[in-house]
């Protein structure tokens, strides 16, 4: 199979590259290779075409004699401040159009779209007395008063944090949330317009070696590592106790090569979508914690600062791509945290790549 990677030289798109080289297929990279995202080195095992998605002639060319395409070119982050929007809407948006649109004309229907969990915004809550509810977005004045939990939208009770699964109702509560939702409704009309198939994995907290270090746009994982690496300590935002589900990169990509081998077999004129999780959750303290023990210190320092549009909790139930796709995490929370403390971070190259036409951060 013969597969276009849009991003395939960043953190999870190289992996993929690699994950379907090892597995015998030929894969195509086309990406703008931004300094805030990666250095300028190509994808390994990858022909690559330096351009921006956007690029409709590019991507054009990229298409031809490509069976599939796996896109995970997006501009990634909060995107808490609104005016960062016209950016997160042109890249991970207009891009995903002018990448559709470009497959649509050629003729290739087969899609896997990097999603995130980010769509559904809070995980699922269980209240005592009143069962699964939904609460809204946290108030200032209570981060601001170190209440960090959310509380049941009735009757004020503490609630209990769960698995969401695929069919929870989508909540997204920023702008990058919100263009990550928007990509799956484009690839769904898609599919029904071009009786294509298209799957998106909606993944959760992906770190591991090849992470961008010293950039807006990682994880935290990224950010804690990093401050390891300067002899700072991992600064915990809120008292530690968010929960989340960390998947290692590698298992990311298996799960994308997994997706795309089954591409073929799958109803076309339809999305589907599938939580792509460890299944293992954790808190983000008992991350920085793993972390610096496996680095040798020194110890993390919970802050009890916050950023609004973060969520508290939200870990995944992963059932249904086991069920489906026979996909399951293999690399375990303690044996990912460790080869991650000791590995090496992606440098910035600091320079200007040379982009066909814009670039897409």
């Amino acid at each position: 199979m013969r597969v276009l990677v849009t991003g395939a030289a960043g953190f999870i798109g190289s992996h993929i590259v690699a994950a379907l080289a090892a597995r015998g297929h030929e894969a195509v990279g086309l990406d703008a290779l931004l300094p805030s995202a990666h250095g300028a080195g190509a994808a390994p095992g990858a022909e690559l075409l330096h351009a921006d998605v956007r690029d409709r002639g590019a991507v054009a060319d990229a298409l031809a004699g490509v069976d599939a395409v796996c896109h995970q070119a997006a501009m990634v982050g909060l995107g808490t401040g609104f005016s960062a929007a016209p950016a997160y809407v042109a890249c991970n948006d207009l891009g995903t159009a002018v990448l559709l649109t470009a497959m649509a004309d050629a003729g290739v229907r087969d899609l896997l779209l990097a999603g995130s969990m980010v769509v559904y915004g809070e995980g699922r809550y269980d209240c005592p007395r009143h069962g699964w509810v939904r609460p809204g977005p946290r108030a200032t004045a209570d981060l601001e008063a170190g209440r960090f939990e959310p509380r049941c939208p009735r009757c004020g009770a503490d609630l209990v944090p769960g698995l969401v699964d695929e069919d929870a109702p989508a909540d997204p509560r920023n702008v990058y949330a919100t263009t990550k939702l928007a990509q799956e409704h484009l690839a769904a009309a898609w599919a029904r317009a071009t009786g294509g198939r298209a799957v998106s994995l909606r993944y959760h907290n992906v770190y591991g070696p090849g992470m961008p270090r010293d950039t807006p746009y990682a994880g935290v994982a990224s950010f804690f590592r990093s401050a390891l690496a300067r002899g700072e300590p991992p600064r915990v935002f809120e008292d530690g106790g968010q929960r989340r589900d960390f998947v290692h990169v590698r298992d990311v990509a298996a799960a994308g090569t997994v997706a795309l081998e089954a591409l073929p077999v799958r109803e076309p004129g339809a999305l589907s979508v599938f939580n792509t999780g460890s299944g293992e959750p954790h808190t983000v303290g008992e991350m920085a914690r793993a972390l610096a023990r496996a680095h040798g210190g020194p110890a993390p320092v919970v802050t009890g600062e916050f950023r609004l549009g973060d969520v508290r909790h939200i870990t995944a139930s992963s059932r249904r791509i086991a069920d489906e796709l026979g996909w399951r995490a293999g690399v375990g929370f303690t044996e990912g945290m460790t080869e991650f403390a000791l590995g090496g971070l992606r440098e910035p190259s600091g320079g200007t790549p040379r982009d066909r036409r814009v670039k897409c951060r």
